[in-house]
C-alpha cells in the first residue's frame, strides 16, 4: 500500500502543479437554474438540463407514480426479470420520434457508447473516429479491438481520404461521430459523413446526447439523414438518466443479446424511465420551450461578439488551464456558476469555460452573465 498511496501522491502532485487537479464540490439543485455550493446560491450556466425539465412538475409526477406502482430499482440485469414495463414503452417511443425500426436502452450513455462499437466491431475491423469525439466513444473504440484512426474535426474529405486508404483492409468499419459537440457546441456535418460512410460500406454511429430535445425541433442533430446508428442520452435534455440507440430491428436485437454493456448491467430504475417518457412527451408537444435554449446561447455569443452559436453549449476559450480556473472562480465570486473545462477533456492550450443554456433562463441573466464574463476576461488580462 506505500508504494500505491506514493504513486497517487506523485500523480495528484504533478496535476496539481499544472491546474489539472479535479475535485468533487457539492451542489444542490434549488430550481431549473439555481444551486447550491459552498452555502451560496449561484446561478447555473454549467447543466445539460437545456430545456429545465428535471425539475419539472410533469417529470416529478412521473417519477413518484412509477416508484410508487414499480419500486426503487429495476433489481436485475433486462435479460434475466429487469425488463419492466416501462423499458419497453420508452423504446417503442424513442424509435418513433427519431423515425427508427426500434430503440435500446442502456444504463447510461457511456454505457451505450461503449457497448455498441465493442459488439459491431472487432481485431478485423476499423473504426474511424472524428478527432474531438466523446470520451465514451474513445473507450468502445479500444473495447473493440478494432484498428482506430481519427479523422480531423467536422472534415468529411479527411474521413474520405482515409476510407480510401484503409477500408479495403477491414472486414467492416464504423464511423463514429458527436452530433453536438459537448465541448464546442459545433454540429457535425452529418450528411457528408453519411454520404463518405455509405460510398464505402462504412456504418455510421452519430451520438447526439447534445442533440436531443435541442436541434432539429428537438430531434437531433442526425434528424433528416438516414444514419444507421443513432445514439443519444436521456440525462441532458430530458432531464433523467440512461442511454439508447435508434436502429434497425436486427441490429438493436444483436445489440441485447451480445454487448456486454447491456446484458451485464441492472436495467434502469422505474422512476428514471417515466421520468424520460414524461419529459419526451414536452418535446413533442412544446417546440417554442426546444427552441429556447439556442435563442438564450445566440442572445449570449451576440453579447460576446463570439462566433453565433449552433447549439445551446457556447465555449469561451482561453487557452491556459490555471487561467481559466482563475476566470471561473471570479465568476462564481459574482453569483455565477461556469465550469472551467481543461484537458485532458479538452486539447492542450485551449482550456475554456463552458456555457450551457437553458430555457428556463432570462435574457436578463444571460445579459449579465455576458457582462460579469467580459469582466472577469478584462481582469485576468490585466
Amino acid at each position: 500500500m506505500d508504494t500505491l498511496d506514493a504513486f497517487a501522491r506523485r500523480k495528484l502532485a504533478s496535476l496539481e502543479a499544472a491546474g489539472l487537479r479535479r475535485r468533487l464540490a457539492p451542489t444542490g439543485r434549488l430550481d431549473a437554474t439555481h444551486v447550491l455550493r459552498g452555502g451560496r446560491r449561484l446561478l447555473s450556466f454549467s447543466c445539460n438540463d437545456y430545456l429545465g425539465l428535471a425539475r419539472d412538475p410533469r417529470v416529478l409526477e412521473a417519477a413518484r407514480a412509477a416508484l410508487d406502482a414499480h419500486g426503487a430499482g429495476a433489481c436485475a440485469s433486462r435479460l434475466i426479470t429487469g425488463d419492466h414495463p416501462l423499458l419497453g414503452e420508452l423504446e417503442r417511443r424513442l424509435a418513433a420520434f427519431k423515425g427508427a425500426e426500434a430503440a435500446c436502452v442502456f444504463g447510461s450513455g457511456y454505457l451505450a457508447n461503449a457497448g455498441i462499437i465493442a459488439t459491431l466491431t472487432g481485431p478485423n475491423d476499423l473504426v474511424l473516429l472524428d478527432e474531438l469525439v466523446h470520451s465514451s466513444l474513445l473507450s468502445g473504440a479500444k473495447l473493440s479491438g478494432a484498428r482506430t484512426l481519427s479523422f480531423r474535426h467536422n472534415d468529411a474529405g479527411h474521413l474520405e481520404d482515409l476510407l480510401r486508404a484503409h477500408r479495403g483492409s477491414a472486414a467492416r468499419c464504423l464511423v463514429a461521430t458527436d452530433g453536438v459537440f459537448s465541448m464546442d457546441g459545433d454540429l457535425a456535418p452529418v450528411g457528408d459523413l453519411l454520404a463518405a460512410s455509405q460510398a464505402h460500406d462504412a456504418w455510421l454511429m452519430v451520438d447526439d446526447a447534445h442533440g436531443l430535445g435541442v436541434v432539429n425541433g428537438g430531434r437531433g442533430a442526425a434528424h433528416g439523414h438516414d444514419v444507421p446508428l443513432r445514439m443519444g442520452t436521456l440525462s441532458k435534455a430530458l432531464g433523467s438518466y440512461g442511454g439508447y440507440v435508434c436502429a434497425s430491428a436486427p441490429v438493436v436485437d444483436y445489440l441485447k443479446t451480445r454487448a456486454r454493456t447491456f446484458v451485464y448491467s441492472t436495467g434502469l430504475p422505474p422512476a428514471s424511465v417515466a421520468a424520460a417518457l414524461a419529459a419526451l412527451d414536452i418535446v413533442e408537444r412544446d417546440p417554442a420551450r426546444v427552441a429556447e435554449p439556442l435563442r438564450k446561447a445566440r442572445l449570449f455569443t451576440g453579447l460576446m461578439g463570439l462566433p453565433e452559436a449552433q447549439s445551446c453549449i457556447a465555449p469561451v476559450i482561453v487557452g491556459d488551464a490555471r487561467r481559466a480556473l482563475a476566470i471561473s472562480q471570479r465568476l462564481e465570486a459574482a453569483g455565477y456558476l461556469v465550469g472551467a473545462i481543461r484537458p485532458p477533456t479538452v486539447p492542450p492550450g485551449t482550456s475554456r469555460l463552458r456555457v450551457t443554456f437553458s430555457a428556463a433562463h432570462g435574457d436578463e441573466e444571460v445579459a449579465g452573465l455576458a457582462a460579469a464574463m467580459a469582466d472577469a476576461l478584462e481582469a485576468q488580462s490585466a
